[in-house]
């Protein structure tokens, strides 16, 4: 008999079913995992074992006949029953009722099922797994990851889980090798996309099951070095190299081997993860327009696009393309480049006119008009009075020629209609600060300024390659500060490339101050404050206001209810306003609902502000309400997600009303989306009669401060804020500013600055009788204590905090402090206590309807738990917590849950699993929690991978968490020395 006749994978084919491909079409299969059948969704009873076995024998062989004699030598193989063939019969008889009629056959002795060829889950997997192999191969990765996934998504567990007999398990092992493969495939593709911190988990825990398969080890190795691991990974092979030789007595394969080579060279190719190829730009010759510019740089994808939107008149259509942007951002330049490149496609000529058009005396159309008849042929006499009958001689010229008329500096759309072409073959490039939605037909380009690198190239050619070699930083300073728009790049060059006494440096510092910096930029007749002047002059006096309010706010953008809030107008006026901005290219939107101006766009709006803004109290009073609307709507969010907590309670009134939300997912959105815009308005705060509420805001957002993409800038923040506090005499909103600070510190892992900033806090809050920073500092300080084994203290201090709490009302305070008073019951040997004080903690959260402080309750208990050896209700805890700190995006104790559940792991003697929480926790922890908390997560990890037989690895990690907590003085260290002594005699 053949056991061997099992599934094509990963080759899939039609399956033969001898009847309609639609039979049983509501059916599906499954054998990914337990032999399942469903029906319209509906599971179907598979019966016995054997009867299991009988159904994926027929599923595996996609609809040929098994002979009765092949199903009992794949049920039974060489030992079957004496009633075996009764009872293949029995089972057929029993699967024949409960499947749809047609699908389970008998024919020629035997049996077959019929059925179309996506009910079976094996085929879906392989025709996902054969288009992925296609869209890799056509070079479309992002989508083959997603066909893999999709495949690898079909597996529920063991393949053929529970079926017996020799058939399953022979199949068995082949389908969990095509597994094993399309992983290393998808994880291969992880790589080539760059995400290999992520991948070190993963490949982790599967080296871990699968010690000896060597591509899993290559795939381990090249994420570490990439991950910037280089000594782990080089562990990796020594670790391999040994494993093969005591198992198998070989050596690594010669992959392995050249990996291993490349990464001691540090080969610069095998950092980088693949790149797609960037597309060649369109190069053609340019004639009968006005010159280019001889140092036209950049702009490669818009020369592109627009060459082939020209390109297309060729056909039977009139095209038409619009390039809209701000004053100064190289609209003409762009179009005359693009015009010339595009001749070969306008054999019959150019036309060419600067309509004016922000101006205060636009080009008629009818003038306009004129001058092109001419320039076609037609005599003065011939041309007509009206502009209706010129337009219709313009369009009656051009047809069955092929011309391209450049219409630049257009007003609007209405100037424009007449002096379109009206005939297939020609074509029309338009420029205008106005983007022109309502030009039928038009193919619409917004312009945007010069990338870094483009600015840069620009600068270079004017200046010089020389001069700017010498001064790269400052060249790069000069650039940034004409904000990478291609006019004030050209003056600030052409003034330097006139001034050859003048360094790079000099102009930097010339431009480095904001208020002076329009007029830096202005050479001969060309100055950027005259370009903006030309759009703000056009402005209507509400649209004008909105222009110099919405300028004072620092902030890369502003949402529309924040604009809502410094205009103090209702938002869908608001939006109208702001909307009409954008199209005269003043304002760019950003995204839906959110606005921002070019940097040097700004400055001139606020230069425009202290010219015109009448009385100039209201300059005052619009980012008084803007700083209102984010102290009251960023109080509502800490509110929501911490239910109880009275910090809303302390902070400074507010007048200007802010958003309010039922929902703490949209609330977290809102911190996170606005958390640039909000510390920028803080910052900007730090003054007279806005200081405390600064400070407040800055103390009811302190998420930010854990959230990796906003913490430096938090810290930066609150640093500036205390010493401006400190310079106002005002103690009340220095101590605040101090509290804030501590936190930051403490979350960074700065356990000194943090005690010493809480207690400053202490000292400034008790000075004005500021309850809650009191509350707040005497909690932080109990648990420096404890980081810094100074137990005693720390107990002292967290009771204190307990009354405090208490006192204030404040149960979520008092909560935290009883978490976190376990910790120090737990070090001091108090473990039954610390349980105790922990489930209290977790237990007010709980009836507080309190969720993220909950997990906090919940990682506390977690971490006595574990030391009490109560594993299962430890990783319980542990991983509710997680679940929690994962849906509020609170990275650090996401990462350090992570962690505990990894100590839990290895307490249990599960160091495959230890290993993958401990990576995913160092990927978590990359940018937030500071060097102690990541130096012991390696000494876990270490654990981990020592218990899994990952030896050199594990003394890499060792090292690198010795050399962290011998550099910060911790205690930790001995811990760390003691486990490389047995390391090194090894």
């Amino acid at each position: 008999m053949d056991r061997e006749n099992g599934p094509r994978v990963p080759e899939q084919r039609a399956p033969s079913t001898g009847g309609p491909d639609d039979v049983g079409h509501d059916l599906r299969f499954g054998v990914l995992g337990p032999v399942r059948a469903w029906r319209a969704g509906e599971a179907l009873p598979s019966g016995s074992p054997q009867q299991r076995a009988l159904l994926a024998a027929l599923l595996l062989r996609d609809g040929r006949t098994a002979t009765a004699a092949e199903l009992i030598d794949a049920i039974w193989g060489d030992d079957p029953p004496s009633q075996a063939l009764a009872a293949v019969r029995t089972y057929a008889s029993r699967l024949r009722k409960i499947l749809p009629p047609g699908v389970l056959v008998s024919e020629s002795g035997g049996y077959a099922v019929r059925t179309h060829h996506s009910a079976l889950d094996l085929n879906v997997a392989g025709d996902l797994a054969a288009e992925a192999e296609k869209l890799r191969a056509a070079g479309d990765r992002g989508e083959a990851r997603a066909r893999i996934n999709k495949s690898l998504g079909l597996w529920d567990g063991e393949a053929l889980a529970s079926v017996p007999g020799p058939y399953a398990e022979t199949q068995r092992v082949r389908l969990e090798e095509w597994r094993l493969q399309l992983l290393e495939t998808r994880l291969d593709m992880d790589l080539e996309a760059g995400a290999h911190a992520e991948a070190v988990s993963e490949l982790t825990a599967l080296t871990a099951a699968h010690p000896l398969r060597e591509r899993l080890r290559e795939l381990l190795m090249l994420a570490l070095y990439r991950s910037g691991r280089q000594a782990e990974a080089l562990a990796v092979y020594a670790d391999t190299r040994r494993l093969l030789a005591d198992e198998l007595g070989v050596d690594p394969r010669p992959e392995l081997s050249r990996l291993q080579q490349r990464i001691l060279q540090a080969d610069a190719e095998l950092a980088r993860p693949v790149e797609e190829p960037a597309p060649a730009p369109v190069v053609s010759r340019p004639a009968q327009l006005p010159a280019t510019v001889p140092d036209f740089t950049g702009r490669a994808a818009f020369v592109r696009e627009l060459g082939d939107r020209l390109a297309t008149a060729e056909g039977s259509v009139m095209a038409v393309s619009a390039l809209a942007g701000i004053g100064g951002v190289g609209k003409t330049t762009l179009a005359v480049h693009v015009a010339h490149e595009a001749r070969p496609h306008f054999p019959d000529g150019q036309l060419y006119v600067d309509l004016q058009g922000a101006g205060a005396r636009a080009a008629a159309p009818e003038t306009v008009l004129g001058a092109f008849l001419r320039a076609l042929g037609t005599p003065d006499s011939a041309i007509p009075d009206s502009l209706d009958e010129r337009a219709a001689l313009y369009r009656s010229t051009l047809d069955g020629r092929r011309i391209l008329v450049l219409l630049d500096n257009a007003r609007d759309a209405a100037q424009i209609r007449p002096l379109l072409p009206g005939t297939a073959g020609c074509a029309a490039l338009v420029t205008s600060r106005i983007r022109m939605v309502d030009l039928a037909g038009a193919h619409l380009v917004d312009l945007d300024v010069m990338s870094p690198e483009e600015a840069l190239q620009l600068f270079t050619r004017i200046v010089g390659v020389e001069r700017v070699s010498a001064e790269r930083e400052a060249a790069l300073d000069v650039v940034a500060a004409c904000g990478f728009l291609p006019l004030a790049i050209r003056i600030a060059a052409s003034r330097l490339a006139a001034r050859r006494t003048w360094t790079v440096a000099v102009l930097a510092a010339k431009l480095a101050d904001e208020r002076r910096r329009l007029d830096e930029l202005q050479a001969g007749d060309l100055a950027v404050k005259a370009t903006f002047e030309l759009g703000y002059g056009q402005l209507e006096p509400a649209q004008a206001r909105a222009f110099r309010l919405l300028g004072l706010a620092d902030g890369p953008d502003i949402s529309l209810p924040a604009a809502a809030a410094v205009l103090d107008l209702p938002a869908q006026d608001t939006e109208d306003l702001l909307e009409a901005l954008v199209d005269t290219s003043l304002l760019e939107s950003a995204a839906p609902g959110r606005y921002r101006y070019h940097d040097l766009v700004r400055l001139y709006a606020r230069a425009c502000a202290e010219r015109d803004e009448q009385p100039p109290v209201e300059r005052e009073r619009a980012l008084s309400r803007l700083l209102d609307f984010y102290l009251s709507t960023a109080s509502r969010v800490y509110a929501i997600e911490r239910p109880g907590d009275r910090l809303v309670d302390h902070l400074e009134p507010t007048e200007y009303e802010g958003l309010t939300f039922t929902d703490r997912h949209a609330a977290q959105d809102w911190l996170y989306a606005e958390a640039n815009c909000l510390l920028a308005r803080v910052r900007q705060s730090a003054g007279a009669g806005t200081l405390r509420r600064a400070v407040d805001l800055l103390w009811a957002a302190l998420d930010l401060a854990e959230s990796g993409a906003n913490s430096k800038e938090y810290e930066a923040v609150a640093a500036g804020l205390r010493d401006a506090a400190a310079r106002a005499g005002d103690t009340r909103a220095e101590g605040r500013a101090a509290i804030t600070l501590a936190y930051v510190h403490h979350v960074s892992g700065r356990f000194d600055q943090a005690d010493q900033e809480a207690r400053e806090a202490m000292r400034l809050a008790e000075t004005v009788e500021d309850r809650l920073p009191q509350c707040w500092a005497a909690n932080t300080l109990g648990v420096m204590a404890v980081y810094r084994n100074r137990y005693a203290e720390g107990e002292q201090f967290l009771n204190r905090a307990i009354d405090a709490f208490r006192e204030c009302q404040d149960g979520p305070g008092e909560a935290s402090a009883l978490c976190n008073l376990s910790r120090i019951h737990l070090v001091t040997g108090r473990t039954a206590s610390a349980v105790s004080l922990a489930r209290q903690g977790a237990d007010m959260y709980d009836r507080m309807g309190h969720a993220l402080k909950g997990a906090n309750g919940r990682y506390a208990m977690g971490v006595a738990l574990t030391q009490s050896g109560q594993l299962s209700e430890a990783s319980e805890s542990l991983a509710a917590a997680l679940e929690v700190f994962r849906d509020s995006r609170q990275r650090l104790w996401e990462g350090m849950t992570l962690f505990r559940l990894a100590e839990v792991e290895v307490a249990g003697r599960r160091f495959a699993q230890a290993a993958s929480q401990a990576e995913m926790a160092l990927t978590v922890l990359r940018d937030v929690g500071g060097d102690w908390r990541r130096g012991n997560v390696l000494t876990v990890l270490g654990r981990a991978l020592h218990g899994i037989g990952q030896l050199g690895r594990a003394e890499v990690c060792w090292r690198e968490s010795l050399a962290i907590h011998e550099k910060l003085g911790s205690p930790e260290a001995a811990e760390v020395r003691s486990l490389l002594q047995p390391a090194a005699a090894a």
